[in-house]
């Protein structure tokens, strides 16, 4: 079972997700709030593998809940809530740790395909938020020193630049033309030598880097 929290200070949301999820045979809801602290203290008590964060809440929004949470050790991965696709705080959240972001009118069989996703280290960037991102670092000046790159092989700088664009594994053995299972090789090697916990860390670090510029 994949263990989940809802964290949304809208109880109609946070009810009509459970209800959602409850239907899905293989996730359990274990907790739920409707604050950014509240997220804090649930990440750290409850530990679930997965925890749905507004962005936008009381007390503690869901950018620096997301901070703090993914700051602790083996801490849950965090997919954020959003109303619009494009939401100005996408960029932040993604630095603060999210794995992905979630659209609140979601299709329900999406929402349930998301979270197994994100359960399995993969990043939930939709196309259009990834367009986002390279609008947002092109503008910026690179903060992670090229050095950290330097023990990847040609290869795995050839897939962490497919990653940083937004590929599928099955869209980047097919870009490469390389097994799948090649490309899961590849991308866990990646995630170890860049120390990044999971693919939405690797292409932080990729466009942080300078290597997407």
């Amino acid at each position: 079972m994949i263990r989940v929290a809802l964290i949304d200070d809208d109880v109609l949301i946070r009810e009509g997700l459970r209800m959602i999820l409850d239907q899905a045979g293989d996730i359990e809801v274990v907790a739920t709030g409707s604050d950014g602290l509240q997220a804090v203290r649930i990440g750290r008590e409850v530990a679930p593998e997965i925890m749905l964060v507004d962005i936008r809440m009381p007390n503690l929004d869901g950018i620096e809940a997301t901070r703090q949470i993914t700051a602790e050790r083996d801490s849950p991965r965090v997919i954020i809530l959003t109303t619009f696709e494009l939401d100005s705080y996408v960029f932040e959240a993604l630095r603060a740790g999210a794995s992905g972001f979630l659209l609140k009118r979601t299709e329900p069989d999406r929402l349930v395909d998301a979270i197994r996703i994100v359960a399995q280290g993969e990043a939930l960037l939709a196309p259009s938020v990834t367009r986002r991102l390279i609008d947002e670092f092109s503008k910026r000046p690179a903060t992670v020193a090229p050095e950290r790159l330097q023990g990847l092989t040609e290869r795995e700088r050839e897939v962490l630049v497919c990653i940083a664009r937004g590929l599928s594994n099955q869209e980047l053995a097919q870009r490469l033309v390389i097994a799948d299972n090649t490309v899961k090789t590849h991308v866990k090697r990646i995630l170890t030598k860049l120390g990044a916990r999971d693919r939405a860390q690797a292409i932080v670090i990729a466009y942080e880097s300078g290597l997407m510029s």
